[in-house]
């Protein structure tokens, strides 16, 4: 297992493709209240366990589950660097503004819950304000569950876990900030949810430079780094009768194929499919991902996710943290 300072090579793309038996198969924190570093998380933090089938089996989802293809048994082996946070014990911002409250949510409350994960849905979370614009590039880390709420002093909505799949860290944009509290994307049905978190001891902040747009019309992803062009690239993306959907999301996880037969490694986001209630045994999550052959990009040719060329999931798998948002227009 590399250390934190290394990273292991993206492995070969297999000479596999699984067109032939399946054509169209395609799976701020606000100033003075929390100090952090400015570094991006990690995908991987040290000591994380690869991504076993006992595990896959404590979750209840399979990465083949998840997305709309096919997935991983493991999280990519590489790392961007930890990010280093501090806690505070009570949040305050720095004109001393009054925190509204939280309603105590207890251990059993907490329990019965609707998870925040890409196979649940939360049907009273508020829809995103703004979804046509990229966040700050803020994200939090719960390290342990903590409720969600409505908002700042509201209902509870949602139990958001430490871990999603594949065993990556829960690194989730912030769009939204009142003193002590931070709202943030949610990987879970229906697309755009969102939900208001405490920022206590138990939250980590951080910061991602990066930006992943796909233009839909153009057939591109463009990858910035602190409102920098980095990369540009020419994607396929969902046919007709089952788009990519519009809107921002966030990379939600990291899984690298054992034994790849479309694509070495498979980064899902925090949306699902618009067509698809479940794909393949799973939710339809919508992924970045690669494809064995380049006829697919430059048009629809998935059936909602995101095919990407080599070079692209290369620079997206090696630099980009989990949590980086993803604006689709």
């Amino acid at each position: 297992m590399p250390g934190p300072d290394q990273r292991m090579p993206i492995a070969p793309r297999n000479g596999h493709a699984d067109r032939g038996q399946h054509p169209s198969r395609d799976p701020m924190t606000p100033a003075g209240w929390r100090r952090s570093s400015e570094q991006p998380p990690s995908r991987r933090r040290p000591g994380y366990r690869a991504w076993t089938a006992t595990a896959a089996l404590v979750t209840g989802l399979s990465a083949a589950a998840v997305l709309l293809l096919t997935a991983s048994d493991r999280p990519a082996a590489h790392d961007n660097g930890v990010a280093e946070t501090t806690s505070t014990t009570q949040p305050q911002d720095a004109d001393n503004d009054a925190v509204v409250a939280a309603r105590p949510v207890t251990a059993h409350d907490l329990a019965a819950l609707p998870p925040a994960t890409t196979g649940a849905t939360v049907p009273d979370a508020p829809l995103d304000p703004d979804a046509l614009h990229a966040p700050s590039g803020r994200v939090v880390h719960p390290e342990t569950v903590v409720p969600g709420y409505a908002a700042p002093g509201g209902a509870a909505i949602t139990a958001i876990p430490p871990k999603q799949i594949a065993d990556s860290d829960t690194w989730l944009p912030v769009i939204g900030q009142q003193p002590g509290w931070a709202q943030v994307l949610l990987p879970t049905r229906p697309n755009g949810s969102t939900a208001w978190i405490l920022l206590d001891q138990d939250i980590a902040t951080a910061h991602t430079p990066y930006v992943i747009t796909v233009n839909r019309a153009q057939y591109t992803l463009t990858l910035t780094d602190d409102g920098q062009q980095v990369g540009h690239w020419t994607v396929g993306i969902g046919q007709p009768n089952s788009p990519t959907p519009a809107g921002r999301t966030f990379v939600l996880a990291d899984i690298a194929e054992e034994h790849p037969t479309y694509s070495p490694v498979i980064l899902p986001t925090g949306f699902h499919s618009t067509t698809w209630e479940t794909y393949g045994g799973g939710p339809g999550t919508v992924g970045l991902h690669g494809w064995p052959t380049p006829d697919v990009l430059g048009k629809p040719s998935s059936a909602g996710c995101i095919r990407i060329p080599a070079d692209a999931l290369h620079v997206l798998a090696t630099a980009v943290p989990i949590g980086t948002p993803v604006l689709i227009t």
